[in-house]
Formats: structure tokens, C-alpha cells, sequence
């Protein structure tokens, strides 16, 4: 009997080594150095017409809608790129691995086949090994771009091929059976002649004091091809989407920069007598938010524009006349001393007049200032019981303190202050010597609806019906002539008109009103209407 061995070599199981990446996919190109202007001359000083210099490269001629799609654009261009570098790559080596995982496969199987297999024809071991590999190719079958071949003392006894033009005496078989048949490994990765890449195995046999050798090969050019075009109808497909993706950032920055081109629109339109342009807002995004903040900027300067205007024109208009007053006095002076000092007295009035005519348009002006009233917790009894006091040196009147409100209010008491005074002081410019004028304070409602109401109460000659529409505007004289506190008391005179404009401009600040009640003949009554909530006010203990 023949003796019969096991195969003195087996392919091992585990992956063989892949190849080598392609050429393009280990990472972006290296960029070169690039030169900075910025650095500091050898001096050890900056050069400051260098420095200078790149600031207008620094201006972007490029319309931000423009900026952002590119931005996008190249965004979405650089990740397919990855992903398509990215699955190339991994889609190759699963075309090595399952490479491997085919040669393994039949290198297992003829492993099986050589420890258990007999020669069908005598049905026992077999002879020789080209018998054994005669047999065993006889009931293969290969797919593409596999090549099995049978090797007996090295020499070819048989092969079956699914690689198109391949014969084992056609170049490059001769050289590739001499790199497959080396002793040195049985397994590895090629390329071949022709630069179609290779993945082998070889198993190694004896039978009897015979040696012989299953030589297995897969080709995977074909696979390798198969995956290119498919990445190739990816990148197709990728331009397409990249092209509608262009497309959609183009609207979509055009919708997101709409309320900034509005901003842009309005702050162009916008000139020195005209501030009343504002930005649509739609929404409520960050866009939105800017574009609302910008109205609100618009608000401020317009009120301060319209304040300030009021203020040249209530200027203006009132201090015209003293001002020609006191220059055709000047221009007349007499060398007599009475009439001298005639003319200076009367023009040191007039000049008076003027500073208490700026310093209340001063007041007017800073009424539209948010900071105007400052609020802060105040007693209310021991407010009215010092306006009361404060206000029986405005005049030999009979003053009375009718009423006191009992409680705490959050209100500017300075400011409450002055707006009563103010109206002690005209009821004082009315009245003579020894008339009544009453003051008084309560609170009316109750919880958030509660009110404060302050007034001053005279025996003068009352406002018309006509004069009480206007009396609180600037520059109205009615009944009541508006002076300040801080020279009433003297002889009467005409005053500026702006007394009770302040007066409601102090309420106004508080969210309340002035308010007038008189029959003409027989007084009148001017007040405060404040809020005052009730708060809870917390003590420690």
C-alpha cells in the first residue's frame, strides 16, 4: 500500500495583507509657507506703513449672500469628498478581504480533500500528486477572475481559469507561476506585469516520496474597476445634489439676509428731517431680534431729535423777545443815571426772565430722558406734610392741610415735590395776601388699581373752559400764570409759560396725569393722579 500524508503546509486562515492605498486618499495636499507682512522690521519696531498697508485687502468686495453659498458650497463639497474617499477606500478592502476570504475557502477545501480523498478509478489513496490535483480540478469550478492551477514537482499538470486571455504558457503566466512557487511564503499580494493586482495562496502536499502544490489566485482588477465606477456614478450623482445644494443656500440666504438688507434700505433712507422709516419684522430669530433692536434705536433718536428740536424752536420762539428787549434798551441808554438805572433794572428783569425760561426748557428737555423719575419706596404722609411746609414760604397765604394720605407709595418724591410747588406757587401768583389755598393728599382703589392723588386748591379768579383744553402745553397763559417755585413770592409778573408743562411732564413720567377742575370765578383745583400700587414690604426681624 502506498504510504499517504497530510499536506506539509496549510494557508492560514487569518487576513492577508491588504494593498496599499491609492494614490489621493491619505489626505489634502500640503500647503506652502506663506509670507507674513505683519512682522516687525530688524529695528525691533513695527513698521507702521507696513502694517498699514494690507488693511484695504481686508475690505470684502464679495456680497455676504455670496459668502455664505460659497461657505456652504465648499462645506458640502470637502464632506462628500471624504465620504467618497472615505467608501472607495473601504470598499476596497472589502474587495481584498473577500479575496482572502475566497482562497481561503478552497485552500480549506483541498485540505479536506487531500487527507480524505481516494482515486475514484481504483478507489483507494491516491498515487501520485498529479493524479490527486487531476481529480480534484476535474470537480471545481471557478468564478471570475479566479485562477486555480495543479503543480507537481513544480511543473503545471492542470489548471481552471475565470480570467479572460489566461493560458499558462502566455506571458505573464511563466513569471507569476515562478513568484507563486517560491519556497519563501505561501500566501501574499502581487501585481503583475501587466499591473493587475494579484491576491495568492499556495498549499503544499505529498503523496508518497511526491510533492506537489495547489496554487489559487484571484484577480481583483475587475472588482477594483467595478468599484471606481461606482464612485464615479456617485460623484455624478454628488454634483447634481451639490448643484441643488448651491441652489437651496442661495435662497436660503437670500430669505435670511432679507431683514438685513431692509436695516441697510431704512439706514439709507433715513435723513436728518425724516426718522419716522422703520424695518418690517417678521418673526422671531436672531434677525428678527436685530432688526426690532434697530427700530428700537430708531425710537430713541427720534424722541431725542424731536426733543431737541422742541427745545431750539421753544428757545427760539421765546427768547426772541426779551433778547430784542434788552438790545433796544442797550442800544438807547441815556447818560441820565435814573434813566440808567431804569434801563439796567429792566433789563436785568428781562435777562432773569430768560434764564428761568432756559432753565424750565432745560427741564422739558431732560423729561424725555428715561432716568427723568427715579422711583423709590416713599411715606407719602410725611411727603405731603413737607410740601405743606415748603409751601407756606411761597406767600402770606392761609394754608391748609386738608387731607393726608396714610401709606407708602413708590413714586420720585423730588419730582412730586417740585410738580406741587409748582402748583402752590401759581395758585400764590393769583391769590392776594391772607386768601385760602388748601393742599391735600389720599389714596383711592385698593391692590394694583390703587392711586395717588395730590392736589393744590386757590380762591382766585378760576380758568376758563377754553384755557383748561390748553393750559398744561408749553407757552399757554391762562388764569393761572406758571412760575417757579424758587421765585414766587415776589411781584407778580408775567411768567414763561412753562410751569404747568413741566408739571404734567413730572406726571407723565410717572404713567399718571394732570388734572384741573375750576368755574371761572371761583378758584380752581389742580392735581396729581399718580399710580401707587400696594406692595408687600418685607421687614427683618
Amino acid at each position: 500500500m502506498t504510504d499517504h500524508s497530510a499536506p506539509t503546509a496549510i494557508l492560514p486562515t487569518t487576513p492577508l495583507p491588504t494593498a496599499p492605498p491609492a494614490a489621493g486618499a491619505a489626505g489634502a495636499p500640503e500647503l506652502g509657507p506663506q509670507a507674513s507682512t505683519d512682522m516687525p522690521p530688524a529695528g525691533g519696531r513695527p513698521d507702521r506703513r507696513r502694517s498699514a498697508a494690507p488693511r484695504p485687502l481686508q475690505t470684502r468686495a464679495l456680497p455676504a449672500r455670496w459668502r455664505i453659498t460659497v461657505w456652504i458650497v465648499l462645506s458640502t463639497l470637502f464632506t462628500l469628498c471624504a465620504i467618497a474617499l472615505i467608501g472607495r477606500s473601504l470598499t476596497l478592502a472589502s474587495v481584498e478581504v473577500e479575496a482572502n476570504a475566497q482562497i481561503t475557502q478552497e485552500a480549506e477545501e483541498f485540505t479536506r480533500f487531500v487527507a480524505e480523498g481516494v482515486d475514484p478509478e481504483t478507489t483507494k489513496p491516491f498515487a501520485t500528486p498529479a493524479r490527486l490535483l487531476e481529480v480534484y480540478l476535474s470537480r471545481q469550478s471557478v468564478s471570475d477572475s479566479e485562477l486555480i492551477i495543479g503543480l507537481a514537482d513544480r511543473a503545471p499538470v492542470g489548471s481552471l481559469s475565470g480570467v479572460d486571455g489566461w493560458a499558462p504558457d502566455r506571458s505573464p503566466a511563466p513569471q507569476l507561476l515562478e513568484t507563486l512557487t517560491a519556497p519563501a511564503k505561501n500566501s501574499g499580494a502581487l501585481t503583475t506585469a501587466d499591473g493587475e493586482p494579484v491576491r495568492w495562496g499556495r498549499v503544499d502536499f505529498v503523496v508518497g516520496e511526491q510533492s506537489g502544490s495547489l496554487l489559487v489566485a484571484q484577480f481583483t482588477a475587475a472588482d477594483r474597476a467595478a468599484v471606481d465606477r461606482a464612485v464615479g456614478t456617485l460623484a455624478w450623482v454628488a454634483a447634481a445634489g451639490l448643484l441643488l445644494c448651491s441652489g437651496v443656500a442661495w435662497l436660503v440666504a437670500g430669505q435670511i439676509l432679507a431683514p438685513v438688507r431692509e436695516v441697510y434700505r431704512v439706514a439709507r433712507d433715513i435723513t436728518e428731517h425724516d426718522l419716522t422709516a422703520r424695518v418690517p419684522v417678521d418673526g422671531n430669530d436672531d434677525i428678527a431680534q436685530v432688526a426690532a433692536t434697530f427700530n428700537e434705536m430708531l425710537d430713541r433718536l427720534e424722541e431725542a431729535h424731536r426733543a431737541q428740536q422742541q427745545f431750539v424752536d421753544d428757545a427760539g420762539h421765546e427768547l426772541r423777545t426779551p433778547i430784542t428787549v434788552v438790545r433796544g434798551h442797550l442800544e438807547l441808554l441815556s447818560e441820565d443815571p435814573d434813566e440808567r438805572r431804569a434801563t439796567l433794572r429792566l433789563v436785568t428783569d428781562e435777562l432773569a426772565r430768560m434764564s428761568r425760561i432756559v432753565s424750565d426748557l432745560l427741564v422739558l428737555a431732560r423729561a424725555q430722558q428715561h432716568d427723568f423719575v427715579r422711583f423709590a419706596p416713599c411715606d407719602v404722609a410725611a411727603l405731603t406734610l413737607d410740601i405743606e411746609a415748603k409751601a407756606q414760604a411761597l406767600g402770606e397765604r392761609r394754608w391748609q392741610l386738608m387731607e393726608v394720605a396714610e401709606g407708602d407709595a413708590i413714586i420720585d418724591a423730588q419730582r412730586v415735590t417740585q410738580a406741587v410747588l409748582q402748583l402752590a406757587a401759581n395758585a400764590v401768583q393769583v391769590t392776594d395776601a391772607g386768601d385760602r389755598i388748601r393742599i391735600g393728599s389720599r389714596f383711592e382703589g385698593d391692590g394694583a388699581e390703587r392711586r395717588l392723588r395730590v392736589w393744590v386748591a386757590d380762591e382766585g379768579p378760576g380758568v376758563s373752559d377754553e384755557a383748561a383744553t390748553r393750559i398744561f402745553d408749553r407757552f399757554v397763559h391762562g388764569g393761572h400764570v406758571a412760575v417757579r417755585s424758587d421765585t414766587a413770592g415776589s411781584s407778580p409778573r408775567h411768567g414763561s409759560g412753562l410751569g404747568l408743562a413741566i408739571v404734567r411732564a413730572i406726571t407723565d413720567g410717572h404713567g399718571g396725569s394732570a388734572w384741573l377742575e375750576s368755574t371761572l370765578g371761583e378758584g380752581a383745583t389742580f392735581g396729581l393722579d399718580l399710580p401707587a400700587p400696594q406692595y408687600a414690604e418685607t421687614k427683618e426681624s
